[in-house]
């Protein structure tokens, strides 16, 4: 089984089968009883509505487990879920799990140790750009440079990638989730209506970009007036969300460069000639590839169905996890016996 554990969600790849399971990483926790109520599908359809007894927590914060607990728990939800699905499957799979590169030792054992504790017997950890540049089909392990650029909800990674091993890298803790709070910021400091995160979400699927559209795009969305505290509806444009989001996307443009001028000369000849490859669901705004042309004169390509990236090199890895043991990180609990 091989698991992208990302902030925004969590999917999850089983051998022979495919991706099975595509959801947030969501939870519900009822305060009263300590008990979760709902994962996933079910805690987004809760998200914004719930009562003071039942709270929404996103155990994933900047790729890395924020709540131990929860986080165990979310996982054996998830691999209950596929065992009831697919009754075929051993009841303690091996799982390769995807974490981001700038992870601590006790970091990496959290994720070790949770998922073990939700029900896995043997846990291999990848590094989530790695994993993105394996899904996408890329010879990582030839003497050839590759530049990947992975666009989560929580992070954005930068990696350059040859000879099985990651050369370059630069990570940034603010991706698409801080684009969507700073969709609810522009919105609240320019029109003074406050939106909720679901709602502020889907502004920056359907409309976001970040270059002029050919034709402009509009959305009508519905909110709190800040002044008379009654509902209020609001017409918003690509170029809306475009001045909302413009920080986070010259953060990733300026990561990218400083990222070709670390890495060594003869790779950044191979990154000249085989382009940079985009993936993550933040790599879906409108108009990212151009831009980062733009400013680079890199060629820049999307990879095919981006969101699913990681989670295919997982599979992928999961299918000759001999062939492939060089891209897998050592376990952490190695580290602390050697302290």
């Amino acid at each position: 089984m091989g698991i992208d554990l990302g902030t925004s969600s969590t999917l999850v790849y089983v051998k022979d089968k495919g991706i099975v399971i595509n959801e947030p990483s969501l939870t519900v926790l009822n305060t009263r009883t300590d008990q979760i109520v709902a994962v996933g599908e079910e805690a987004q359809k809760m998200l914004g509505k719930t009562p003071e007894h039942l709270v929404i927590t996103r155990p994933i914060e900047d790729g890395v487990i924020s709540d131990f607990e929860v986080t165990e728990k979310m996982l054996r939800y998830f691999i209950e879920k596929v065992h009831r699905e697919s009754w075929t499957l051993v009841p303690r799979p091996r799982v390769v799990v995807s974490i981001p590169m700038d992870v601590t030792e006790v970091e990496r054992k959290a994720a070790e140790d949770a998922t073990i504790a939700a029900g896995a017997r043997e846990v291999h950890l990848i590094e989530s750009p790695m994993a993105a540049a394996i899904g996408a089909r890329l010879p990582i392990q030839e003497p050839t440079g590759h530049f990947i650029v992975d666009i989560g909800g929580g992070t954005v990674e930068i990696a350059v990638v040859s000879l099985g091993g990651i050369v370059t890298r630069r990570t940034i803790r603010s991706a698409g989730g801080e684009m969507t709070a700073s969709v609810i910021q522009y919105i609240r400091e320019n029109f003074n209506l406050l939106v909720g995160e679901k709602t502020a979400e889907q502004v920056k699927i359907k409309i976001g970009s970040v270059i002029p559209l050919r034709e402009p795009m509009e959305m009508r969305v519905q909110g709190r007036d800040l002044f008379s505290g009654l509902p209020k509806e609001l017409a918003l444009t690509d170029a809306h969300v475009r001045d909302a989001i413009e920080k986070q996307v010259r953060q990733i443009i300026n990561h990218i460069k400083q990222t070709i001028e670390l890495s060594p000369p003869e790779l950044v000849a191979d990154i000249y000639r085989s382009g940079i490859l985009l993936t993550g669901g933040g790599s879906l705004l409108r108009g990212l590839d151009k831009r980062i042309y733009n400013e680079t004169q890199i060629p820049v390509a999307l990879s095919d169905d981006p969101i699913t990236a990681v989670v295919r090199g997982t599979g992928i890895v999961l299918e000759d996890i001999d062939l492939l043991a060089d891209v897998l990180l050592p376990p952490a609990q190695d580290f602390f016996l050697r302290r």
